[in-house]
This record gives C-alpha cells, structure tokens and sequence, in this order.
C-alpha cells in the first residue's frame, strides 16, 4: 500500500500527544543507601520517553518496496537490496521490503550500512531456524517491523545457536544491534527456545501490534531503554518478561509505558529497569514467580526457602505465607487461590548476568520475582494492574511515586518497597495479600484511597534495603533510624495488619487524610508503633488492636487524640462507636478482628468534653483533659518504642 497524508498526519499527531506525556510528570527524588545500578539516582524528569512520528507511521510505497517470499528451502526476491542462499536472506541497504512465505530452516539478516534505515513488512511470515536467530540485524541505524493488518506471522528458533565470531553474543530470536521499532496492526509471535525472544541492543520502541512472546530467559530488553505506547502482549518468560538494562548512563536503562495491554508470566521479574520505570497507562495482568500462593516470605517474617523450586508451578505448599488466625497463631486456614504459571510449562531459570557484550550487562545471580521493579525511580501516574507475585509487587532501590492508576495486588513478600523514598499523591492502591504492605524510608501519603492486608506491618518506614538475605529477596533487614518518617497528609488509608499497623523507626506526622486500621491481635505488636516523635495537627484517625505495646500521638501535637484500653477483648465484626455528650456520632469502625485497645484522633474532639466508646456489649466514658488522653497501663504507656519487626 501507499503511505497517505492522513497516515502521515495521524502518526505526527500521535507522536506529539505522547512526546508531551513523557515530559508532563516530574517526579520526587532523593538518593537511596543502596543501589545495584552504577549511574547516579535518575527519576522520571531525566529521562526521554518521546517517541518520534516514524516510530508510529505504518505506511510505506508497496512500488518502489523489495518484495521477498520464502517457499520450498528458498527464498525469492523482486527488487534490489537484498540476496539469498538458500533460505537465508541478507539484506544489505536501506529502504523497504515485504516478507511473507514459510521458512523451515531460514534466517532473514540486515546487514547494511550503519547510517542506513530498514524497514521490514511483515505479511504473513513464517521463519523457523534450527541454530541461530530467525532475525538477526548486525549494522544498520535503525529498522523497523511493521506488522501488515491481519497477518499472522512467527519466528522461532531452537535450544542451542551455532555462533560464530562475527555473532557470539546472539541470545535472542529477534536480535538487533540496531535500534529497533515494532508497529502495525497484526500479529507477531516469537517461540524463543534458547534464550531471549526480542532484544535491542539500543533502544526497543513498541507503538502497536498483537505480539505473543514465550521465551526459555527474557522475552523482550531494549538494553538502552524500552518505550511502549500501545500493542496486546501475551508473555510467557523463562526468566524477566520486559527489561532494560544499560548501567553506564542516568538516562538510559529506562523503561516507559504509556498504553497497551499486558498479560505477563514471568519465573523472575516481569517489568525489570536499571534506572527508571514510567507507566502513565495500559492495563497489567502479572504474575511472577508462580503468584503470591508461592510466596517467598513465611509469616512468621523467616524465608521460604523452598519457593524457589515452585516459581514455575505455582506451588509454596504449607511453606509458603499465609495469614494468621484470629488469635494470632501463624497460618489459619488455606491462602487465597491465585492464579499459576502452570501452563507456561516453563522451569525455574536462576538469572545469570555477564558482564561480557551480551544482553545481561551485570553478574548478579540472586532470584528475584518482582512484578515491577527499577533500580532508580518506579513511577505510576495511570494504569490497571492486576499483580500476583511471589516478591514484592512493586519494588524500587531509590523512590516511588505512585500519582494515579488502580493497582491491585496480591503479594508473597511486601506490597510496595522503596529502599529511598515512597511517596503515594492520587490513585487506588489496594494490597490484598502481603508480609509488608507499604514500606520505605519515608512513606508519604498525600491522597489516594488505600487499602493494606498484611500479615507483619501495614506501613513501615525504616531505612536501607530489603536484600539483607542470601537466602532470598525482601529479608527487610531494617536498622537505620535517622531521616524515617510517616507522613500522612491525605487520602484514605485502611489497614488489615498482623503486625504494626502504621510502623515508623522514626516520626509519624498526620496533618490530614482518614485512617482505619484494623491491628493485632497480639500484645506484642501495636496499631501505631513509632521509634521518635507523633504529631497530629489534622486528619481522622481510628485504630484498634491488642493491649500491651499500644501507643498514642505525642504531646506536641495540635489536635486531641485518645487512647483508651476496653475493660475486656472485643470480638471481631463488632461495630465500634463513639458518640459525644449528645449522642452524636464522631467516628465509627467495624474491626474484622479482635481487639482490646483504640487510638482516636478528630477535629471533632474538643478539650473537656465527655465521649462514649461503644462496643458490643461494652460501652465506656473517656474526658478529654488534654491533648492526649490515655488510661493505657501497656508496656508502652502511650509512648514511643522501638520499630522493628516484632516490637
């Protein structure tokens, strides 16, 4: 077909809208005490996700276009450019060609120029190769595949490549040198059986197409950067699903999605990025690792070690993490069913990184099944996520900023990591299953409405890494206390938590937003735990747990709080209530579980008066005699004790 003005000014266009969504977010950042990346910290500003009008542009002039046709052990070729023996195709100058036809053992290479730009129809195109990538570019500028509307077309290869020394870094069924850019309407499938389906080695740009990825290792790496603006992506991954792995630059080893669809199963991390992952839309369906039923977090906070031989079948067994019973006494009942990778019929794979001129650019062979993760910066400002991970959900060496999208997640470690700062400004956050729920050195909540499961604590802040294991990722080997803050300003948040409720090593400062936390329901834990200062100068707060390690705002706070301790236990599902002097109601809250101990917190409570707590069949008188109100006779009197696990 012929280009057409239309296709040209529709492509401009879209280039345009998506080149000012790359550039509107700028994201908050501060440098971690840890990271695997070599570069200085990068965030969402530094890098550049625009994607150029050509990338879009599916037209091209079929007359002035080499044809190319694989049939019956050979390949024919109208027009100039390109030569054959036997089914290898070598295209050696720029320009446009049209593939089609069946390859039993055949190989399509572009070999041009290093300015020279090709573009590569496929319409209806079938290669298989027995010892070598299906589709290997060694030298051009850039190439593109363009999917031809309503074509079905594969590429495969096999478990083992003959590689010579012209080509001994090959590890991918598409491999390119080049820059490489994927569009059109159609549908690309890649059967990669030896290592990597698709690999750049400079930057991969996805903008269309219906593209079915299995692959033994990654399914597909842009090792400059990944930019993926729509398409339909079905991934089975022996090991990562998307990744980006360039250390030498802040601005490269990005990845950046602002559309598409994604239904991604991967043994270790479907979305991997040394630096920055940006995801301003598309819709996310991710399991990792076998799911969050194979999880890598016991609940009593030790590793599973046996999750690793499940990653592939969905597996964990009584090993694995589940919640503790009403009373707090380990596992009760069996974990959620979750979904599995058992028809990926793939196996665990340990990722092994070289630092040889391969794909995997780093020696790091720890196992990781993280659903998104970045070594810099992970930032969600649009989205649908469905995650099940048998890791953390969504993890971060440096920061998270999460300012949109609903993000649903079911997690076998913690729900959100960041080793640096997390900071949550708008969107859905709800964590149905988790060890932590949200955890970071400063956790900042500013909106959104969130909701937390979690069988330790439902927010924690502390400092350093959760990598403090061989055993296994997240170990949340916590100790730093200086520069850890809670910081709830806005929003709804709502906490399902075994452990800590809201968890800080350092201070917890509320100014505004709502919380409802549903606590221990053992002594040992509190539904507020903090390590400095409490303030509260605003917000609603209502928090009910176990009697001996509870804890209550500070008196430096501007805005009444109380604590008050029930004269027996309340058993779980009983509405709790509490009405001032005339009857009204000032706050309300029904606990799933059991509980002996409530903190309060309102704008609505005021110096002198007399408030009734009611619940079940029990019902008690509190006077507000000064800025905190408690009759607690815990070990923590209402004050401040240490943050870590378990206290």
């Amino acid at each position: 077909m012929k280009i057409s003005d239309t296709k040209k000014l529709a492509a401009i266009t879209a280039a345009f809208f998506i080149t000012v969504a790359a550039f509107s977010g700028c994201s908050e950042s501060a440098n971690s005490s840890q990271t695997t990346s070599s570069v200085s910290q990068a965030a969402k500003s530094d890098i550049d996700a625009s994607i150029a009008a050509e990338d879009i542009d599916v037209g091209y002039d079929e007359e002035s276009s080499v044809g190319i046709t694989f049939a019956d052990g050979s390949a024919a070729i109208d027009g100039e450019g390109a030569t054959s023996e036997g089914e290898t195709v070598t295209i050696s100058q720029a320009g446009t060609y049209i593939l089609s036809g069946t390859a039993n053992n055949g190989r399509i290479i572009v070999a041009a120029d290093k300015k020279a730009e090709v573009k590569l129809i496929f319409n209806g195109l079938d290669i298989t190769c027995s010892d070598n990538a299906p589709l290997l570019v060694s030298k051009a500028k850039k190439v593109y595949i363009v999917l031809e509307d309503g074509t079905e077309n594969v590429l495969t290869d096999s478990a083992s490549y003959s590689l010579g020394e012209d080509d001994s870094n090959t590890d991918g069924a598409i491999f390119s040198k080049a820059d490489l850019t994927i569009n059109g309407s159609g549908t690309l499938t890649v059967n990669a059986n030896y290592k990597h389906g698709i690999v750049s080695k400079d930057d991969l740009v996805i903008t269309d197409g219906n593209i079915n990825v299995t692959s033994a290792s990654t399914a597909m790496e842009g090792k400059d950067s990944v930019k993926i603006s729509g398409g339909t992506f079905n991934i089975s991954a022996g090991t990562n699903g998307i990744k980006s792995t360039n250390t030498e630059a802040s601005d490269k080893g990005f990845i950046s999605v602002t559309g598409g669809s994604f239904t991604v199963v991967a043994n270790n991390d479907a979305f991997e990025a040394e630096t920055v992952l940006s995801i301003e839309g598309g819709s996310f369906d991710i399991t990792t690792g076998g799911g969050s039923a194979n999880a890598s977090m016991k609940s009593d906070g030790t590793p599973n070690r046996n999750w690793q031989n499940n990653m592939s079948n969905g597996g964990g067994g009584p090993n694995g993490m589940g919640r503790p019973d009403d009373n707090g006494n380990g596992m009760g009942g069996d974990p959620p069913a979750m979904p599995t990778a058992d028809d990926t019929g793939l196996t665990i794979e340990t990722a092994a990184n070289t630092t040889t001129d391969s794909t995997d650019t780093t020696d790091n062979t720890s196992t990781s099944a993280k659903a998104l993760k970045a070594g810099n910066e992970v930032n969600i400002s649009g989205g649908e996520f469905k995650i099940d991970s048998a890791d953390d959900s969504v993890h971060s060496n440096g920061n998270i900023v999460i300012t949109g999208g609903n993000i649903s997640v079911a997690s076998g470690d913690n729900g959100m990591h960041a080793n640096g700062n997390l900071t949550i400004s708008d969107g859905t956050v709800d964590i149905t299953k988790s060890y932590e729920g949200i955890e970071g050195s400063i956790v900042t909540i500013d909106g959104g409405t969130i909701s937390v499961v979690a069988s330790d604590d439902g927010i924690n802040c502390a400092g350093g890494s959760d990598t403090g294991s061989t055993d296994r990722m997240g170990a949340d080997q916590f100790s730093s206390q200086d520069g850890v803050e809670l910081n709830i300003n806005g929003g709804t948040v709502t906490i399902d938590a075994d452990g800590d409720g809201l968890d800080s090593n350092g201070n917890f400062t509320m100014v505004g937003g709502t919380v409802c936390v549903c606590g221990p329901t053992n002594g040992g834990n509190g539904a507020l735990d903090y390590n400095g200062t409490a303030t509260v100068t605003g917000g609603t707060l209502i928090a009910c747990g176990a009697v001996g390690m509870e804890e209550v705002f500070g008196d430096n706070s501007t805005q009444y709080s109380v604590l008050h301790d029930l004269g027996s236990t309340v058993s779980a599902n009983e509405k709790l209530t509490i009405t001032d002097s005339d009857g009204k109601e000032i706050l309300s809250f029904t606990p799933t579980k059991t509980w002996q101990s409530v903190v309060f917190t309102s704008a609505d409570l005021n110096k002198g008066e007399t408030y009734t707590i009611t619940a079940g069949s029990q019902s008690e008188t509190v006077t507000i005699d000064g800025i905190v109100t408690s009759n607690s006779k815990g070990m923590s009197f209402g004050r401040g004790h240490g943050g870590g696990r378990g206290f």
